[in-house]
């Protein structure tokens, strides 16, 4: 299967496969595609990918704004 990545700097979520078989999802910028291994720039740090084990990967849009916090009174 090719999957098409968005270009670099886009942010991104990416599913892949771990070792033991389960899926889980890298959701950050997009760092770099390579020919092996995909970069993902998000809150676990910089996330290297192997691109065999990558099942779907998609643009999405920004994070929301963060919600104002409710004043005490």
């Amino acid at each position: 299967m090719v999957i098409a990545f968005p270009v670099p700097g886009t942010r991104v979520v990416v599913r892949y496969l771990l070792p033991d078989g389960q899926a889980t999802d890298a959701l950050g910028e997009l760092v770099t595609v390579e020919p092996d291994v995909i970069v993902v720039d998000g809150r676990r740090g910089l996330e290297r990918i192997g691109r065999a084990t990558v099942i779907a990967a998609k643009a999405v849009p920004p994070p929301p704004e963060p919600r104002a916090r409710r004043g005490t009174a």
